[in-house]
């Protein structure tokens, strides 16, 4: 990448490059999709001439389940839509807070469009001064933010000084709309005793004991918005577990079981997720509100995804500026935060047994 100097004073083109995973818009796009999930070495650690033939047979068995599911949200995800909606909220605050400089949100989506070469393009002919590349996902993870940002760095070309946010598990505003939505959902419990359960995505357990920071950050969120709250009565699960490896636990299925049979209900908090998406919409509105019902976990309640709640694109802002100030700060819960560099031979570890993901 060739640099340009940092401009003094004011006059400067930001860009700021948010990276998500993307989703299928329609039917026909489900198996690409798919397939560009399980082609990535962060996924499916193997070479790629092994990789890439086992990524075409796990997305055609599973292309006809996953359109169903994603039939049921109207025929493809909403979260290309829903970024786009905090991307537009975050570059007008920060136009906002620096008036004497141009920034650019642009959308990187790993997995489907548009995709990070399509988005290296646009951003290239914007001739940034600054790039920032900020992940919407609040905790690092060497299957999220790395597999993204290792791509980005193999693909941008263009000008810019690179500064990024790796991280950002207990940024005062991402908590603050945590407890928003959370306080919300508890009202309408309207009095009767609930749990909440705090259920991010899972990844297998072998990567954390690698290294992997990701369920030392849920455990960082979790326990300040607690604290924040007062809560209780809470639970951290993991949902979404595919193949026989172990995972995180508990599965979020067995902490709604769990909470039934302790006489309570649950208020779901999605809380790796920021924009709604088939996780939430399908996994934890349908099919485990459908479990809910069956083991008498009532009431069944699921906080929202933060979305473009203000003090969450308040937290995106702060975290970009900070970044543009070289003010990478304590965020990983071990010092500096450089996750990106110290979780680096990490990237490629992916998963075990990969076949059994077919």
């Amino acid at each position: 990448m060739s640099v340009t100097p940092l401009k003094s004073g004011s006059g400067r083109r930001i860009a700021v490059v948010l990276t998500n995973l993307g989703g299928p818009d329609g039917p026909d796009s489900v198996k690409p999709f798919l397939f560009n999930l399980f082609n990535d070495p962060a996924i499916i650690g193997l070479p790629g001439l092994f990789r890439t033939p086992l990524a075409k047979l796990i997305s055609s068995r599973r292309e006809k389940p996953a359109q169903e599911n994603y039939a049921l949200m109207g025929g493809g995800s909403p979260l290309l839509p829903e970024t786009r909606k905090q991307a537009q909220a975050l570059e007008l605050l920060l136009n906002g807070r620096m008036p004497h400089d141009e920034t650019r949100v642009f959308i990187a989506m790993r997995y489907w469009h548009p995709m990070t070469d399509e988005t290296a393009r646009a951003v290239e002919a914007f001739r940034p001064d600054e790039v920032v590349f900020l992940p919407l996902y609040p905790q690092y993870s060497t299957t999220t933010t790395a597999s993204s940002l290792k791509l980005w760095r193999q693909t941008y070309k263009g000008s810019g000084r690179l500064s990024v946010v790796c991280c950002y598990p207990q940024a005062e505003g991402f908590i603050a709309a945590q407890a928003r939505v959370i306080g919300k959902a508890l009202q309408e419990a309207d009095g009767k005793p609930v749990r909440v359960l705090f259920s991010a995505h899972g990844i297998p357990s072998k990567l954390v004991k690698q290294g992997d920071p990701y369920q030392a950050q849920i455990e960082a969120t979790v326990a300040a918005v607690v604290e924040r709250m007062g809560l209780s009565d809470w639970a951290i699960c993991y949902q979404s577990k595919v193949g026989p490896m172990e995972w995180l636990g508990p599965a979020t299925p067995d902490a709604i079981k769990q909470a039934a049979a302790d006489g309570v209900g649950a208020v779901v908090v999605p809380i790796a997720f920021v924009s709604e998406h088939i996780e939430t919409l399908v996994e934890l509105d349908i099919e485990y509100g459908e479990l809910a019902h069956e083991v008498g976990c009532s009431p069944y309640l699921r906080a929202p995804a933060v979305g473009i709640d203000a003090d969450f694109i308040g937290a995106l802002a702060d975290e970009t500026v900070k970044a543009l100030q070289g003010q990478q700060g304590p965020r990983c819960g071990n010092g500096s935060c450089a996750c990106d560099n110290r979780f680096a031979k990490l990237e490629t570890t992916g998963t075990d047994n990969a076949a059994s993901l077919a």
